[in-house]
């Protein structure tokens, strides 16, 4: 019994390659059939062709007219006999008489010597212990002696800038070829927006307008109000706050606050702060008071029934009695002192508008008439250009020849047709093959075709029972 090949065995091309798909938790590795219910009951009909759509196809619509064929390639071209180029006969290899000397100077002058494994003089590793104290002093920190080193003076040459003392009197080329000429601005061709008043009177009428019917509005649906039946038993207020609260009498807590000391200054207040010194006033615009529109009453009297109000029962209950401690208050009889720091501190003083510090122009405005000599002008020297000769070879005429040119390649020699093979995967159903099952991951496999094995699938309508695929 052969194994089924895969889609990817099968193919002889490298292309056609089977989905990897992500495998199933539970797999249990079985080959499923792809007989059904459909296949074995549907009976087999005739062809049938689909219906034909009666749809234009968007296509060219080509000219009906004759086309001429004649070109300006046509026209021009002169066709001229073309001789096939000889084909050189290539020469047969012959080989030469004659036997190799394989002999070489290292074979001549080599002499073997038998070597032995080289031992290894390794000496014997011992320790010494001293008990002596270590000197962590290195030979650096002894030997090394500190000298006092002078700095070096650079030699730097001074390289001071003298400004020519002769004045640039050169013109350049924009000033001498530009000519200041007055702008004239273009005409607007673009027309007036003008709006067009109609005369006709505004219709005001809609298709909502014309087209809708009012229609009377059913009655509002009203639910029916359930009847309160109250309770007959009495109302139990008691809580677990009443039910566990004993009401034991218990001591204030003692206040840790410090005692509040009175801080006096003697020193004389100064009414500069550093807002004022850099606070510049600005002009501020009143904001725009906009207008309430004025409140209409509505027309008729208002319901000011609520639910509350037509379904409350009022029930009678006794006030609730505060368990709260007594409270030993101290009231002091002493009477009030309303003096404060900033009241003892603060005086009043007569205090003017600062003036406004206006800031200084740095750079004082030019005067006089502008001069319009610049330092390329002054110092421009102008010098006779020779231009550059070209280097650059003259052109040469293409070398004719009338030997005939010689296209003799190796591969147009050597080169043997094959017929090309087409790669069996690329069908649906490979030929010589029939579909057994797929996996999880998508594998196809195929099981090659034997004589019993065809005859079979040409009886069940080219499908192959899975049992006899096993087999097979």
């Amino acid at each position: 019994m052969k194994a089924p090949l895969c889609l990817c065995q099968i193919c002889t091309c490298g292309r056609h390659r089977c989905p990897h798909n992500l495998t199933r938790i539970y797999d249990h590795g079985g080959e499923e059939s792809l007989m059904t219910e459909y296949i074995d009951k549907f009976p087999v009909y005739g062809n049938v062709p689909p219906p034909q759509s009666f749809k234009p196809k968007q296509e060219y619509q080509k000219h009906g007219g004759k086309m001429e064929s004649i070109t300006t390639f046509k026209s021009d071209y002169l066709p001229y006999e073309v001789a096939n180029r000889p084909v050189r006969a290539q020469e047969e290899y012959k080989p030469m008489t004659g036997s190799i000397d394989l002999g070489t100077t290292y074979r001549r002058d080599y002499n073997a010597h038998k070597v032995q494994p080289v031992i290894l003089v390794r000496p014997v590793e011992r320790k010494y212990v001293r008990g002596g104290k270590l000197d962590t002093i290195p030979t650096y920190q002894a030997d090394y002696r500190a000298w006092e080193v002078q700095k070096r003076e650079p030699h730097k040459v001074e390289n001071t800038y003298h400004p020519p003392t002769e004045k640039f009197g050169n013109t350049t080329t924009f000033q001498d070829a530009f000519f200041p000429r007055e702008i004239t601005f273009q005409r607007s061709f673009k027309p007036t927006v003008v709006t067009k008043l109609s005369d006709q009177p505004f219709t005001s009428i809609t298709s909502h307008r014309s087209d809708f019917v009012p229609h009377q509005l059913e009655p509002k649906f009203q639910r029916s109000k359930e009847e309160y039946k109250p309770n007959s038993q009495p109302f139990e207020d008691t809580t677990t706050h009443r039910h566990d609260f004993r009401g034991l009498v218990g001591e204030l807590p003692k206040s840790f606050k410090p005692e509040h000391s009175k801080v006096e200054t003697k020193s004389h207040f100064d009414g500069i702060t550093e807002f004022r010194e850099r606070f510049q006033p600005w002009t501020v615009s009143l904001p725009e008071v906009r207008k309430a529109k004025e409140y209409i009453p509505p027309t008729g009297s208002m319901d000011l029934n609520t639910t509350t109000h037509l379904d409350y029962i009022q029930h009678n209950i006794s006030p609730v009695v505060l368990m709260k401690p007594l409270e030993n208050s101290r009231r002091n009889n002493a009477p009030f002192q309303g003096n404060t720091t900033m009241r003892e501190a603060f005086q009043a003083w007569d205090t003017c508008r600062p003036e406004i510090v206006k800031r200084t122009q740095e750079m004082p405005k030019p005067s006089g008439k502008f001069d319009d000599m610049t330092t390329f002008r002054a110092h421009y020297i102008p010098h006779n250009v020779v231009p550059t000769q070209s280097c650059k070879p003259p052109k040469m005429a293409a070398v004719s020849s009338s030997v005939p040119f010689e296209d003799k390649t190796m591969y147009r020699t050597e080169y043997t047709p094959k017929k090309p093979e087409i790669c069996p995967a690329t069908y649906p159903s490979p030929p010589g093959y029939v579909f057994v099952s797929t996996d999880s991951r998508g594998h196809k496999f195929f099981r090659r075709v034997t004589p019993d094995t065809r005859k079979i699938a040409h009886e069940n309508g080219n499908h192959i029972p899975k049992e006899i695929a096993v087999i097979a």
